[in-house]
């Protein structure tokens, strides 16, 4: 098995092979929901990150049952998997305040699922990223530690700390340079392929998975015969962890260069910058870094950072996607459509459900796009 066929099996199922080694060698594997909660605390107590996701989910009734018809179906389809006990290995769960979504989902999932892990616990993140916010965010990730430290016998020292800072480092320069190589006309993966490769990161033990992403980067320097393509696209919005999706519109033309998505760029584009307070580098690392748009300071960062990745790898147009109900993406939509018409680069807004479905108007909306690039 090539290194990314191994990478799309690791990121494709709910439990995947490296979890499952990791358990049965007695290691703990704690649940995180957002990119904003600090794996770094969690990897420095010999516990394994797992950023929870429905992957494969094509059915809510169950959870429909909880919810209102106005949440999103990511949340809808993370409690029905919950429901089946899809996410019985887990031995923790973080929660987090992203979004009122999010938070409907921490009721129900305690609520109304049994068996719950004795590790349950709640990160609040601040919307803004002031100094005042970040010494806030200090202390919270200091409980996170403290009641991380109590659950499970562990002791979270500064050592440790930096050692896992310094493996998470890796595997963000290693993803750096995997983006990298698709900034040249031909490059030697595809976004649909690239999508799967980051999502690995976030279900796999960081070592292993930095010696995997070395032997992808060696295989993709031999990769010859990379399809054409009419565009070179990016990919923004909500949460986006779907392959398949990515996959229809690379298959009509569009190729995908580049993206500002939390399963993407804004997951490992910048790193942890060490300070004397090793505690406070963290906190502000993980606030001050490519803004989600739950962050309500930080308009003009996502704007630089959405034109800066649109110059850098030389893209024709946006194909902007978000989960319908999504009221923080939804309405982040019209600010960056009218920022990127300045630099005449074309939109395409697609709303969709978690599960894909109307593959056929996906098609029939991306090929008018493409062919309004005109490429």
């Amino acid at each position: 098995m090539n290194a990314l066929e191994e990478m799309r099996s690791l990121s494709g199922s709910v439990a995947n092979p490296a979890i499952e080694n990791w358990k049965r060698e007695g290691g703990k594997v704690v649940g995180y929901f957002c990119s904003y909660v600090p794996e770094e605390v969690l990897h420095a107590a010999g516990i394994l990150p797992y950023r929870i996701r429905p992957a494969g989910c094509a059915q809510t009734t169950s959870a429909d049952v909880y919810f209102s018809h106005v949440n999103c179906t990511f949340v809808r389809s993370c409690l029905q998997f919950a429901l089946e006990g899809r996410y019985k290995f887990l031995d923790g769960l973080i929660f987090v305040n992203t979004c009122d979504h999010m938070r409907r989902l921490y009721d129900l999932w305690r609520e109304k699922v049994g068996n719950l892990p004795s590790f349950v616990h709640f990160v609040q993140i601040p919307h803004k990223s002031t100094d005042e916010a970040i010494a806030w965010y200090k202390d919270e990730v200091m409980a996170l530690k403290e009641h991380v430290e109590r659950a499970f016998g562990v002791g979270i020292t500064e050592a440790r700390l930096r050692d896992a800072v310094q493996i998470h480092n890796e595997t963000r320069g290693l993803l750096r340079r995997l983006y990298e190589l698709r900034r040249g006309d031909s490059p030697p993966i595809s976004g649909a392929e690239t999508l799967s490769v980051v999502l690995a990161a976030t279900v796999t033990p960081k070592q292993q998975y930095n010696q995997l992403l070395k032997r992808l980067l060696e295989e993709l320097a031999e990769r010859k015969d990379m399809p054409s393509y009419r565009a070179r696209l990016m990919i923004a919005g909500s949460a986006y962890d779907d392959p398949v999706h990515a996959g229809i519109i690379e298959d009509l033309g569009g190729l995908v260069v580049t993206d500002t998505l939390c399963y993407g760029s804004r997951y490992f584009w910048e790193t942890v910058e060490v300070g004397d307070d090793l505690w406070l580098s963290l906190a502000r690392y993980y606030l001050t870094r490519s803004p989600c748009a739950r962050m309500s300071d930080k308009v003009s960062e996502r704007n630089d950072f959405v034109r800066m990745m649109v110059e850098r790898f030389n893209v024709d147009g946006v194909v902007y996607q978000r989960l319908r109900y999504c009221d923080l993406w939804g309405s982040e939509l019209f600010n960056l459509r009218a920022k990127l018409k300045e630099v005449d680069i074309p939109v395409l807004f697609l709303e969709r459900e978690y599960a894909l479905g109307g593959a056929g108007q996906l098609e029939t909306r991306v090929q008018a796009f493409l062919e309004q690039i005109g490429r």
